[in-house]
């Protein structure tokens, strides 16, 4: 994963126009005012629910992945928090950009 940069996670050596990448951070708390939830887990699971793929939040709590065309569902599990599932559309060519909030 790119070390993260202000406003998200550094696009340098991937080339958007041919891959559909969803990223985004975990925080916890309110939007505003939320801290970065390090070694919580997402997952990307398909239309019908079927797991596709986790990784690990960073040490600022980005994540990434490199997703199909079409609709996902990220579950988030964090430590000391209910998961959290968010849909997300992803695109060839854009940067579905996502920010999930986990409370205790």
């Amino acid at each position: 994963m790119c070390g993260a940069t202000e406003g998200g996670l550094s696009l340098d050596g991937v080339n958007v126009a041919k891959e559909a990448v969803i990223q985004g951070q975990v925080l916890r708390g309110g939007a505003s005012g939320g801290e970065p939830v390090p070694n919580a887990y997402v997952r990307l699971l398909d239309r019908s629910g079927e797991f596709t793929a986790e990784v690990p939040t960073s040490a600022t709590g980005h994540f990434r992945f490199f997703a199909g065309d079409g609709e996902w569902t990220l579950r988030t599990l964090a430590p000391k928090a209910e998961p959290v599932d968010t849909r997300v559309v992803a695109a060839t060519g854009s940067v579905a950009e996502v920010q999930v909030l986990v409370t205790a």
